[in-house]
Order: C-alpha cells, then sequence, then structure tokens
C-alpha cells in the first residue's frame, strides 16, 4: 500500500458484489467513499441496484426485490442506507404510494437475522463504563409488528379467526371493545424462528462469543414461548456439545431480566432479539457504547449469505444543509465498514486474500485516523485524546486516504 495507489496494480476481484445505493447524505458519502477509498486500489467489480427512493417508487419498488434476489445469487452484498417514507415523505417526493421498508422486504426475501456490533476506538469510552467488550445485538428480521396488520376499530367485538387447510375455523377473543381502539394481528413461522437460531449459534461459534435469547415469554406464553422452546430444542440437538467444546454457553432469560444484566455486564456477548426489541436495543447499545454512526450492522441467512450496512439512517438534516451549498461534518464510518465488510467476506468466500487484506488495512486506516485526533464533529464530545480536529464529511475522507496510504 505504501507509495500511493498510483504506484501499484489494483486488486482484482473474481465475483461481483451486489451493491445497493441509498438515499440523501448517506448517497453522497457512498460516492466519496468509492472515489476516495475503494477505486483507487480495487478494481470494484459490482452489480449495481439504485434502491434511492425517487427509483424504488418509479419501478413499484421491484428494484428491493430484485437486489435481495441478486444477494442470493451471489451471497455478498453492500447497502446504502435508504429512506423508509411516512405520509410526510409521500408528500415531499410525490410518491405514488408509502412503499414498505427496503431493509424489512430484504430481511423477507433472505430470511436472515441482523447482526449489530459497535466498532471501537481507542479514545472514545462507552457510556456504560463496565463495557470492556462489544455487545452484538442480534435481532430477528422477519415478522412481528413489521409484517404486522392493524386498524382502527370502534364499539365491537374483535377476534383472531384462523381458518386451517380442512376449513375449520378456531376462534379467540382479543377484546370487546366498549369505545374506540386499535387492533394488530401479528405472526411468525416455525422456519423462520428455527433460521433465527441457526444464524445466531453458528455466529456465536464462528465469534466464539456466548449467545444470550431473551423474550417475554411468561406474559406471551404462546407467541413468545415458541420462540423460547425452538432454540431450546436446537441448542440441545445440535449446539450444546459444539458450545462446550468452544469454551462458551448458551442462556436463555426473560427480556427486561436481559436488560438489567446487560447494563451490569462487560460485554462481549450476543444479545438475540425479537424483531421490535433488536431494533429498539440496538440503538441503545450503540448510543451507549458512543455513537449510532459507530455502529455495523450484518444481515446473515442460514444459507450462508451476507448484506453489510450501516446500523443509522440517511442523515436527513445534514443532506438538506449539503444541497444548500452548506458543508456538513458527517460521520462515515459505519458506512464505511459496511463496505470492508463486504469485501472481507468476499476475499474469504472467493479465496482472495488480498482483497480482504485491504478491507482490514481500511479499517485500521480509519481508526488509526480518529485515534491521531482527526475525526468529524460528532465525535469531538465523545473523544478524550488531547489533539481533536473537526473534518467535514469530505476531509474526514481524504485524512483516512492519507493514512491508508502510509500503511
Amino acid at each position: 500500500m505504501k507509495g500511493g495507489a498510483n504506484q501499484m496494480q489494483k486488486i482484482q476481484m473474481k465475483t461481483p458484489l451486489v451493491e445497493m445505493d441509498g438515499d440523501e447524505m448517506t448517497r453522497i458519502i457512498w460516492k466519496w467513499i468509492k472515489e476516495i477509498l475503494l477505486e483507487p486500489f480495487v478494481d470494484l467489480k459490482t452489480e449495481y441496484y439504485d434502491l434511492g427512493l425517487v427509483n424504488r417508487d418509479a419501478t413499484d419498488d421491484q428494484v428491493t426485490v430484485d437486489s435481495a434476489e441478486a444477494t442470493l445469487k451471489y451471497g455478498v452484498a453492500v447497502k446504502c442506507a435508504t429512506i423508509t417514507p411516512n405520509a410526510q415523505r409521500v408528500t415531499e417526493y410525490n410518491l405514488k404510494k408509502m412503499w414498505k421498508s427496503p431493509n424489512g422486504t430484504i430481511r423477507a426475501v433472505l430470511d436472515g437475522t441482523v447482526f449489530r456490533a459497535p466498532i471501537l476506538v481507542k479514545g472514545v469510552t462507552p457510556y456504560v463504563p463496565t463495557w470492556k467488550a462489544p455487545i452484538v445485538l442480534a435481532r430477528h428480521a422477519y415478522g412481528d409488528i413489521y409484517k404486522a396488520t392493524d386498524m382502527k376499530v370502534g364499539k365491537g367485538k374483535a377476534e383472531i379467526v384462523f381458518t386451517d387447510e380442512n376449513g375449520k375455523e378456531t376462534r379467540q377473543l382479543i377484546h370487546d371493545f366498549k369505545g374506540d381502539g386499535v387492533i394488530m394481528g401479528m405472526h411468525n413461522t416455525d422456519e423462520s424462528i428455527r433460521s433465527f437460531a441457526i444464524s445466531c449459534f453458528e455466529y456465536a461459534l464462528d465469534t466464539k462469543m456466548p449467545l444470550w435469547f431473551a423474550t417475554k415469554d411468561t406474559i406471551s406464553k404462546v407467541y413468545d414461548h415458541r420462540f423460547k422452546d425452538i432454540f431450546q430444542e436446537i441448542y440441545d440437538a445440535e449446539y450444546k456439545e459444539k458450545f462446550e467444546k468452544a469454551g462458551i454457553y448458551y442462556l436463555y432469560t426473560l427480556i427486561d431480566d436481559a436488560v438489567a444484566r446487560v447494563i451490569r455486564s462487560e460485554g462481549g456477548m450476543i444479545w438475540a432479539c425479537k424483531n421490535y426489541d433488536g431494533d429498539v436495543m440496538s440503538d441503545m447499545v450503540a448510543t451507549a457504547y458512543g455513537s449510532l454512526a459507530m455502529m455495523t450492522s450484518v444481515l446473515v441467512s442460514p444459507k450462508g449469505v451476507y448484506e453489510y450496512e450501516a446500523a443509522h439512517g440517511t442523515v436527513t438534516r445534514h443532506y438538506y444543509k449539503h444541497v444548500a451549498g452548506e458543508e456538513t461534518s458527517t460521520n462515515s464510518v459505519a458506512t464505511i465498514f459496511a463496505w470492508t465488510g463486504a469485501l472481507k467476506k468476499r476475499g474469504e468466500l472467493d479465496g482472495t486474500p488480498e482483497l480482504t487484506k485491504f478491507a482490514e488495512k481500511l479499517e485500521k486506516a480509519t481508526l488509526t485516523t480518529i485515534e491521531n485526533g482527526e475525526m468529524t464533529k460528532d465525535m469531538i464530545p465523545l473523544f478524550t485524546g488531547e489533539r481533536k480536529v473537526a473534518l467535514s464529511t469530505k476531509d474526514f475522507l481524504t485524512a483516512i486516504r492519507r493514512t491508508l496510504d502510509t500503511l
């Protein structure tokens, strides 16, 4: 790497990555990361899909499905942050409809589990002082309220009705409403829960980290209890001996107990959560480690398919400043690590160690740049080093490039 990119031959890729472009400020950063940090060193091969909201609307969201199916084909994807539209976005972008979360669509196709881990950097101390090692959040990526049907109701009776394949009906009362209210019907499948469990157990073995799993089975005696039972059945039948041999353990506990245990812990575990719990707790854990902009996210399917992205959103406020011609200082670390994660996995699967080695160097260059006191503005209050220089979005990427050229 020494001597700069111009004096070296570009690293070749055997198989393309599936590249999913996104929205707003992260879309701007995406382009700059490629131009400044990747393309000078790697002969980047990608199958490109534009998941920007405008193109999702133009293709009736078919581009999202196509990108997920391409990921099944090629095995590794890297995704930019995308907008999940609300009513305000429908008006702002003049959308045909309020399209669903692209992440939710992709997760449903891949049937994967989302693993989110903090990026630790010297000089940034977690808000929870006992945390010495990363806590990896494993989020079930299917069902629950993200695939729910809900409605407003008035006075009357709400029931769950299940009709089996022979036409037999089973009914259960939800509530006898005396006035206005709301109801929701949500579901999960044994197949998806099993995939979730297997992904978690395999990831724990890969990373040599203990696995915690938590639900609220004392209240949800059928729905949540089903998760607990499936995890335990698979662990006892397929993973107990493997875990013992690896020197790690599996722990089931209630979600509220898990929260209390996590806060008192030193970290260093995988915490598996149902979809909603994982959504919320991953942001809590990321913020407590320092910043959501320093949180990686990888969707792992039991079929061995990987999709890498940042855990944060599209940084709308900075995008509006950028469009207005103002300078921004947007943290790009998690987006860089999405690319490096995908490149490392691509190199591992293709047997191209030079690609994996480059991605590791880029990660080291990114962290070294911050540790040397050059960072975006959001990191300044968190950093305990003596030298602190706040850089603009593009200048931070350029600083990483300077560091990379010395490694």
